[in-house]
């Protein structure tokens, strides 16, 4: 296994609860004008962004800039910003018109919860919302507006916009390559991991050095944890997982396992962890060592 000695999963999971807490805390009362937003409209919103799950991507932007010297508390409101458009985009992409998928955390899809018009809705207000969270941050403007600025294009039409697209066009007939799988992917989940990374990093205020090197790991990781998922989908548990398993096959999706198999899936998969780790060979401290953990946690998964 490469780099350096990985922390336990029980020190990981604390780790990453904690920071989930932080972010959970900030999410508590939505950040901008509650009174101002339509009942309907905010209970929508709130019903997705307080549903649980892991905060994956925002405990990565905190470990990222803790690990460039800022103190994480300092990010925080970028990192819940983040999860708002993650968020936003799990609405959208159980819509009938994407993955029509009724299940999300354990609980009925935004739409089923209420109705596609304010699902719709829902998700463009968080979209919209998380932008205005970031602009209130008080750090460096030129950090905050670089670190925007790579967050917009990991979300938007270049990123995950763009990788949801491909995805259904390679949606019933697995009529996709390798090379078109991993492309779709690299941008429809790859783009906002690599840029939780890479943002905490620009926050920090790191060097060219620090930020490459993020830009890699986040990379990997999202490589990794997008071929995780697609495994767990063939082979998880409904229950356990909080949302359909088995879709992708029953929509003929072209997923890295469905075109390569099982067993060579989990060894692109360990690979692909193994190049996140490496990249940070260069830092030490408890954030490096959750980040690493990170790697070899959303892999697991999929054993």
């Amino acid at each position: 296994m490469t780099g350096a000695a990985i922390m336990s999963d029980e020190v990981f999971k604390a780790n990453l609860q904690q920071r989930a807490n932080v972010v959970e805390e900030f999410l508590k009362n939505y950040p901008l004008d509650n009174a101002a937003i339509p009942a309907r409209l905010r209970q929508g919103m709130l019903y997705s962004l307080n549903a649980g799950g892991k905060r994956f991507r925002p405990a990565l932007c905190m470990a990222s800039a803790g690990m460039c010297g800022m103190d994480e508390k300092e990010v925080v409101p970028f990192a819940a910003a983040i999860e708002m458009i993650h968020t936003y985009s799990l609405i959208h992409d159980d819509l009938p018109a994407m993955d029509d998928d009724d299940l999300r955390r354990g609980r009925p899809s935004n739409h089923r919860a209420f109705d596609e018009a304010t699902a719709i809705l829902a998700g463009d207000g968080l979209l919209t919302d998380a932008f205005a969270v970031i602009c209130d941050m008080p750090l460096p403007a030129q950090n905050v507006l670089a670190a925007a600025r790579l967050l917009a294009l990991a979300a938007g039409s270049t990123g995950m916009v763009g990788g949801q697209m491909l995805d259904m066009q390679l949606e019933g007939a697995k009529a996709g390559t390798l090379a078109d799988v991993e492309r779709m992917e690299a941008l429809k989940t790859g783009a906002m991991i690599r840029a939780s990374c890479v943002c905490g990093s620009v926050l920090a205020g790191a060097s060219a050095a620090q930020q490459a090197a993020l830009e890699t790991y986040g990379a990997a990781l999202g490589c990794a944890f997008q071929i995780a998922d697609d495994i767990l989908d063939i082979i998880g548990d409904t229950e356990k997982m909080g949302k359909p398993a088995g879709s992708d096959e029953k929509k003929g999706k072209s997923t890295y396992p469905a075109l390569a198999g099982l067993e060579k899936s989990r060894q692109r998969a360990r690979a692909e962890a193994d190049t996140a780790i490496a990249a940070l060979s260069g830092f030490t401290g408890p954030e490096a060592d959750f980040l690493r953990a990170m790697a070899n946690f959303a892999i697991r998964r999929a054993v």
